[in-house]
């Protein structure tokens, strides 16, 4: 599936998303820095497992994506949500979230993210919740990596 974004074009697929450019834009994100080239490889493979992903093209260049983890009917994770920063605050990342919404528009959807992002979220229709009462447990493998030094 192709879909016209303001001049941009939207990729609906698992399938052959380029890893130089999921790279790059976690680089930018910073949630990646000086990637062992054998670890390169990792920036495509977390699309082969993923149930649905989107990436965002402006020609040639990927510029954003979303990928998300679900069990198609009652659950789903929204996962490495990220546009590049030159192209933020142009309602990219809100359109990738009602993709991903439209993909299961009656089950529980799921954006494990930082505090700075909540109010994004809750403009595309999440509730950051009372965590005195609910909460998401979580292990953080790759600060475990980070501390183990290969990170």
């Amino acid at each position: 599936m192709y879909q016209y974004f303001y001049g941009l074009v939207i990729r609906e697929g698992t399938e052959g998303v380029p890893a130089h450019y999921v790279e790059a834009l976690f680089e930018d994100a910073g949630w990646a820095r000086n990637t062992p080239s054998w670890q390169k490889e990792k920036f495509s493979l977390i699309f082969t497992n993923s149930t649905w992903a989107f990436t965002v093209w402006d020609q040639d260049k990927m510029i954003g994506m979303v990928r998300v983890i679900s069990d198609k009917i009652m659950a789903a994770n929204i996962m490495d949500l990220v546009v590049l920063s030159d192209y933020r605050g142009r309602g990219i990342g809100k359109k990738l979230v009602e993709l991903c919404v439209s993909k299961l528009p009656h089950g529980d959807w799921f954006a494990h993210t930082s505090a700075n992002n909540f109010k994004f979220y809750e403009t595309c229709g999440f509730e950051v919740k009372d965590l005195a009462e609910n909460g998401t447990c979580a292990y953080y493998g790759y600060i475990q990596a980070r501390r183990d030094g290969h990170r």
